[in-house]
């Protein structure tokens, strides 16, 4: 710009100049010179001062505004590397017009928003930055004042990629040449704001779950205890009453019971433990569904019986019974779920599990859907969308909390599905759906010769049941007529009789809606019908046996009924026992426990189940009376673990490692309280052949048995 006026001033006084001497040549009294050649020297003067400077002028402006365009064009250039390459958008505006003089190229990329739309048009400007708010951009802007600065956040939608984004928003007001500008900038805060929110549901997170860890285990304090108060307090009043031996009966049998519950809580304690840590594993084998539901009303009857509820298992859907399954892991989800529901009903109401097999299946395998109902307090929405996680429990029913997370855990490993469905007030509903391996060639019912041809009369006060037990007896060849009426039940006995069809057997509920069971067997009785009447009832029937029996009553049956309940009770009734005899009875067993106690209990239990048996404290004992025996001395060793001396996995080994081929191939099988999947894998590695958990359960001690013996 210095330069510029430079040569502007060279060429006004070259100009001054030109006046000067024209006026001396015009005046001078130049005889020499001619008036044309004084015209000619003054324009030739004239031009040199006037086009030098000039072209000076020119060629110094041109150079200024070539080197100013390559400033600005540099600045622009070094905006757009800045803004491509950073999380910011910047934007200037008008503040006589609001036009958007310039945004950086980088708005699509970050806004998702093209340059060209903003550029210009303030209104879809003042869109995207206010983002919804209240107030508008302008009013935001008009005001500032001079030199003033504002900010605020605002939550954008890309409406390219449809992500959430956050930035935050500068707006600068300066004054240009007397006009007002405003500068803004857009920083994307969106990964900061995202770190924000994963903090927070961190923090949210360890609030929660130290809330629920506290609850679990003011949970598990008051579960461990309950029972441990129970089993103090009735082997205390045992040992105060030893004469009356119907009393200890009674508390020992409660005693039995509170340590199955508390065998429970530390079975969930760690099988949450094993699931977490990835260690526990399926052990899929063959199974029956109806031996499995059947085990499952054995263990939870007394239980069912005491709360006064009705417990009803329909299987009468399911063509193939015969599958591969881990039936233990299958039976644990199973009690947990009856478990919840027998606790939130009340006295009175019913809980009910059916079974039924879907017509489209993968080839070899049977799709199962399991639904547990109960008529009990039902749940929140919200509390049955998080009942599967750890350290929760229904409203009032108590617990740890683990049963329903390992449940489902077990569920997923089977490749099936669980979900919860309840309302408030309405009871809950368990739905499983599991796809499982059925076995090659599902085996035939064994459909007794004694029972086939038979015709019976079913009476039951449920439509449902009446439908079942008639399925119940057609697997094992008899034919069924139903009715839910004890007075039309006799009347068809009756008729039966005129027309010389009577029936074999007649299967009826102990409560009817017109009359009991046993008045019912009266009335038949009178009639001079001899054929076996058996008595469905879903409570115990001890008080009226008695009652039962003289009126005329061949067997009772408990509800719900099941098939193998049903084959017993007929059979038993119509005077065929199908009762295998024991097989282990009189079968020789090295017994060895380090523990006086846990030797005590398992001795008295095999020698009460018609085991003869030998004792060793420790594996080392236990490997030299194997190597002193004779073949057939013993059948069998029960082996624990952790002893002194030596330990059942080295005594294993040696007496594997024996000469004599006959004593060196001896069954053992652990009895152990190490109840982990890889104690049992050791064991099986070191040459056992099965595997006992502590505390022993003579049922499964005789399957164990069983299975090594034949």
């Amino acid at each position: 710009m210095k330069k510029q006026l430079i040569a502007l001033m060279i060429t006004i006084i070259a100009a001054v100049i030109l006046i000067v001497v024209s006026c001396i040549v015009f005046t001078a009294d130049l005889i020499t010179l001619s008036n044309i050649e004084k015209m000619m020297v003054i324009v030739g003067v004239s031009a040199t001062m006037i086009v030098v400077p000039s072209v000076l002028f020119v060629i110094i402006s041109l150079r200024g505004f070539t080197r100013k365009n390559k400033t600005i064009q540099s600045q622009k250039e070094l905006i757009s590397a800045l803004s491509n390459n950073t999380d910011d958008v910047f934007a200037i505006i008008d503040g006589k017009t609001n036009a958007v003089s310039y945004i950086s190229p980088n708005v699509e990329q970050l806004l998702g928003i093209s340059e060209s739309t903003v550029r210009g048009n303030f209104s879809e400007f003042d869109k995207l930055a206010r983002s919804g708010e209240e107030k508008s951009l302008s009013d935001t802007l008009e005001a500032l004042d001079i030199n003033e600065q504002t900010e605020w956040d605002f939550e954008h939608i890309h409406p390219i990629t449809s992500e959430p984004c956050w930035f935050h928003i500068t707006a600068l007001c300066r004054e240009i040449r007397g006009e007002r500008k405003y500068y803004l900038v857009f920083s994307n805060r969106t990964d900061e704001y995202k770190l924000k929110q994963e903090l927070e549901y961190a923090v949210n997170m360890a609030r929660t779950s130290n809330q629920s860890k506290s609850v679990f285990l003011a949970n598990v304090s008051h579960d461990i205890r309950t029972p441990m108060n129970a089993v103090i307090g009735f082997a205390t009043l045992a040992l105060a009453n030893p004469e009356d031996t119907e009393k200890v009966r009674d508390y020992l049998s409660k005693i039995l019971s509170s340590c199955n519950n508390l065998l429970s809580i530390i079975n969930d304690i760690f099988d949450m433990s094993r699931i977490e840590s990835g260690k526990i594993h399926l052990e899929e084998t063959e199974a029956n569904i109806s031996d499995i539901f059947y085990g499952i009303k054995t263990i939870i009857s007394e239980q069912i019986n005491a709360k006064q509820l009705e417990l009803h298992i329909d299987l009468s859907d399911v063509i193939d019974e015969n599958i591969y399954c881990d039936k233990t892991r299958l039976t644990q989800v199973l009690l947990n779920l009856l478990s919840f529901s027998m606790k939130s009903t009340q006295a009175g109401g019913s809980i009910s599990v059916r079974v039924s097999q879907k017509t489209e299946f993968p080839e070899g395998k049977g799709v199962y859907e399991i639904r547990v109902k109960d008529m009990g307090t039902g749940m929140s929405r919200e509390l049955a969308n998080r009942l599967f996680e750890p350290f929760e429990s229904a409203d009032g029913v108590s617990g740890t909390g683990l049963e329903m997370t390992i449940s489902k855990n077990i569920i997923e490993m089977m490749g099936g599905t669980i979900e919860v469905i309840s309302e408030k007030g309405k009871g809950t509903e368990y739905v499983i759906m599991l796809a499982l391996q059925l076995q090659e060639k599902d085996a035939e019912l064994a459909k007794i010769k004694e029972l086939e041809g038979l015709k019976a009369l079913v009476v039951d006060h449920d439509s449902k049941t009446c439908d079942n037990v008639t399925k119940i007896l057609g697997q094992v060849g008899i034919s069924a007529e139903w009715t839910m009426y004890g007075k039309e039940a006799v009347m068809l006995a009756k008729k039966s009789a005129e027309a010389n069809e009577e029936y074999q057997v007649y299967i009826i509920d102990r409560q009817l809606p017109d009359m009991n069971g046993i008045d019912v067997t009266k009335q038949i009785r009178a009639l001079g019908d001899k054929a076996p009447i058996i008595i469905l009832t879903a409570y115990d029937w001890s008080n009226s046996e008695a009652e039962a029996k003289e009126a005329g009553v061949s067997e009772f049956c408990s509800k719900p009924l099941l098939l193998k309940d049903l084959r017993n009770s007929l059979l038993n009734a119509l005077g065929h026992s199908e009762n295998e005899p024991n097989k282990l009875k009189g079968k020789r067993l090295l017994l060895v426990e380090d523990n006086e106690l846990n030797l005590e209990i398992a001795f008295e239990l095999l020698k009460s189940s018609g085991f003869e048996l030998d004792t060793a404290e420790n594996g080392q004992v236990a490997v030299e009376k194997i190597a002193q025996s004779n073949s057939g001395d013993y059948d069998a060793v029960l082996m624990d673990i952790q002893m002194p001396v030596m330990d059942g996995y080295e005594a294993t080994k040696k007496i594997r490692a024996l000469e004599n081929d006959e004593l060196s191939k001896i069954p053992i099988v652990a009895m152990t309280a190490n109840a982990f999947d890889e104690d049992k894998k050791t064991a099986l590695e070191s040459g056992m052949n099965g595997f006992i958990v502590k505390p022993i359960i003579m049922d499964e001690v005789v399957r164990v048995l069983e299975g090594v013996l034949e």
